[in-house]
């Protein structure tokens, strides 16, 4: 299987031990589960942004006055 031999400074890895102990995990297998977390968060957040891009081109079809919140301004309703 291929490894990985990634450096730290003191500091960093004293704050990576002490992370993986909170979780009961020794320090290769927090390391390891870590970067695979960080593949699937970022491959949920794509799907997501897609699917919510999908709905939000439903909704503008569906009601097409309604103003996002992020574009309203202050004191302005929704139409």
């Amino acid at each position: 299987m291929p490894s990985l031999n990634v450096s730290f400074t003191d500091e960093e890895l004293e704050g990576i031990r002490a992370a993986a102990a909170a979780e009961g995990k020794s320090l290769k297998q927090y390391v390891h589960d870590l970067g695979v977390r960080e593949v699937e968060r970022k491959r949920f957040i794509i799907g997501a942004s897609e699917w919510a891009d999908k709905l939000r081109a439903e909704f503008d079809e569906d009601h097409p006055g309604e103003i996002p919140p992020s574009e309203r301004h202050e004191g302005s309703a929704a139409a």
